[in-house]
């Protein structure tokens, strides 16, 4: 089970946070097919630490043979004892950290492939009701944050768990009375450690919250840096930003604050333990229950102690940390997948026509974008869709790529209901991602099976062959993060030479030339003129040209067809066409670019 985070502000509503038993259950079923790894590596861990613990007894024997004057020979073969006893525990003991390591590291593969796995799978509408800087915090800190202990902690913890189970069992083998009186030290230690999972929980739970909450609104300031200036919005922004800022450090605080305390806490337990130690060997010995020897070995025992139960009880904070992003990526798994859409079939062949009816939909619920949209697209046809910023272009042409589904109303493909999966429609933003690795493996993410020559031949069909040949290596040069930077223009052209390697029957252009300088525009026209040969496309016009070189233009405003014909239709009819057409021309005169009327062939 998992609960949902409170919103984080207005019309947000966090991804939700796995509940203690569900993690737990998570954490199980990740380790079960590696089981054999895990008793493998445990069960060195305890014949390391059983050989380990042969060191204090022979140091107590080596004590007795003084106290009795023995000559110096009778040292040489507890000493060799103990020089064996040091090469024995550092070989098991590095063989079985390297074999929960393994078992650690292979856990977190899982992990991350399942939560990348869930998080790729989940609706557009649902992340962005959570908002890019939850998501963005659990891919970054706290994936970080389970990395640091799986490689850290674990091991540590379980070597210091072994420890001290073992030596607790050899005082007891010492002597009864000196496993009671180092038990002396676990109430104090018990409550320290029940006192700080107790507040470190809550505490940790909260400091992720506050820091998803702080990233998502400094990418929204930072992401609408112009809106925010346009509307003279900085002081409020710059508060809120503050504000998030200032409730994650205040946590953070508490959080050291807490630490400091634990500590001082763990300093109190060792202290009665140890004199309780000493005073009972004092004893034993005095009365002829135990030599010194033994007493000795008991006192090294406890002491040798106080390294595993300082860093198992130290480790829990790094333990409540991570368990808290742990809980985070379980509940990012544990997300519920949508329902799939009920497809009365796959679109008959040739078929690709789009149908939408009485469609209407609502990012946020009482605040409708499109309202009851009627629009039918004859197959092969080329609508392009028109209005100002806001008029639902861009929410109408994810509903036709199955980014989103309508609140209200059918959207139909040929025959059936489109998805994310770029089957029935492929999609090409402004927003195009330039994947690292060679060129070859990005482009064949459109379809993994094309040979050397159709990425040729795509890569010359939008005119970005020239380029492409000029790479230093071709269709293995590296593209992306870490490699050869692609500009704006071409990584446009590569966005629409996968599209023609995935050949989906509809095509949708969300304004995908937008940003070409004018240098580039004519080149990523002409790029997507290609690509949309032969399909049915539905084109988001950012510059009118596109709209003139349509079959049909569609108007929208204000979530609502207004207007709907040729461009020379709706030219003549001097309607809101007409009056956006005008104001564009105008402009691009008013900049000595001359008014494009032209009709791209097509």
């Amino acid at each position: 089970m998992t609960r949902t985070d409170q919103a984080a502000g207005p019309g947000r509503a966090l991804l939700p946070t796995a509940t203690p038993a569900r993690t737990r259950a998570a954490v199980r079923d990740l380790l079960r097919p590696s089981r054999g790894l895990a008793a493998a590596g445990f069960g060195m861990m305890v014949l390391a630490t059983a050989v380990g613990l042969l060191t204090q007894p022979l140091l107590g024997h080596i004590v007795d043979l003084v106290t009795r004057h023995r000559s110096a020979d009778a040292l040489t073969l507890p000493v060799l004892a103990l020089a064996g006893v040091a090469v024995v525990q550092g070989v098991t003991t590095s063989l079985g950290m390297s074999l929960v390591s393994r078992l650690g590291e292979t856990a977190l593969a899982r992990l991350r492939e399942r939560f990348v796995e869930r998080a790729l799978a989940l609706p557009l509408e649902r992340l962005e009701r959570a908002g890019s800087g939850d998501l963005n915090a659990r891919v970054t800190r706290d994936v970080s944050r389970v990395a640091d202990a799986v490689r850290t902690a674990l091991p540590e913890l379980a070597r210091s768990a072994l420890s001290i189970v073992l030596t607790l069992g050899a005082l007891a083998l010492l002597d009864w009375r000196f496993l009671l009186a180092a038990l002396l030290a676990v109430p104090v230690q018990a409550h320290t450690a029940r006192w700080y999972v107790r507040n470190a929980v809550p505490l940790y739970a909260q400091e992720r919250i506050a820091t998803g909450e702080q990233q998502q609104q400094l990418l929204d300031t930072i992401g609408g840096a112009r809106t925010v200036r346009a509307y003279r919005l900085q002081d409020g922004h710059a508060r809120r930003v503050a504000e998030r800022s200032r409730a994650a450090v205040e946590l953070t605080m508490r959080g050291v604050r807490l630490v400091l305390r634990f500590y001082s806490r763990l300093h109190i337990a060792e202290y009665v333990g140890l004199a309780a130690v000493l005073v009972t060997g004092f004893l034993l010995v005095r009365s002829g229950s135990a030599s010194v020897g033994t007493a000795t070995a008991a006192a090294l025992y406890f002491h040798s102690l106080f390294g595993p139960v300082n860093t198992a009880l130290v480790l829990l904070d790094d333990a409540q940390s991570a368990t808290a992003g742990l809980a985070r990526l379980v509940g990012v798994i544990d997300e519920p997948a949508p329902a799939p859409a009920a497809r009365p079939g796959t679109p008959a062949a040739g078929e690709s026509s789009v149908t939408l009816a009485g469609v209407s939909h609502a990012y946020v619920p009482g605040r409708p974008v499109l309202h009851e949209v009627d629009l039918r697209v004859r197959a092969g046809e080329r609508i392009a869709l028109v209005g100002t910023t806001g008029a639902g272009k861009t929410t109408l042409a994810k509903l036709v790529a199955g980014l989103h589904r309508p609140v209200a109303g059918r959207v139909d493909i040929g025959g059936a209901e489109p998805d994310e999966s770029g089957r029935l429609v492929g999609l090409v933003t402004q927003e195009v991602h330039v994947f690292a690795g060679p060129l070859a493996d990005d482009l064949r993410l459109a379809r993994p099976d094309a040979s050397d020559e159709e990425l040729w031949d795509a890569l010359a069909r939008v005119g970005a062959l020239g380029w492409a040949e000029a790479l230093p290596e071709g269709l293995d040069t590296v593209v992306g993060d870490g490699g050869h930077r692609l500009t704006a223009d071409r990584a446009q052209q590569l966005a629409l030479a996968r599209l023609l390697l995935a050949d989906p029957p509809v095509v949708v252009l969300d304004e995908a030339t937008a940003e070409a300088g004018s240098s580039g525009a004519r080149v990523l026209d002409e790029a997507a003129e290609q690509a949309l040969r032969g399909r049915t496309a539905l084109v988001v016009a950012h510059r009118l040209s596109q709209a003139a070189a349509a079959d049909r233009v569609v108007v929208l405003d204000a979530g609502r067809i207004v207007e709907e014909g040729t461009h020379d239709e709706l030219l003549t009819a001097r309607g809101r066409y007409a009056a956006l057409w005008q104001a564009w021309t105008g402009s691009r005169a008013a900049r000595g670019h001359p008014a494009d009327t032209s009709r791209a062939p097509h």
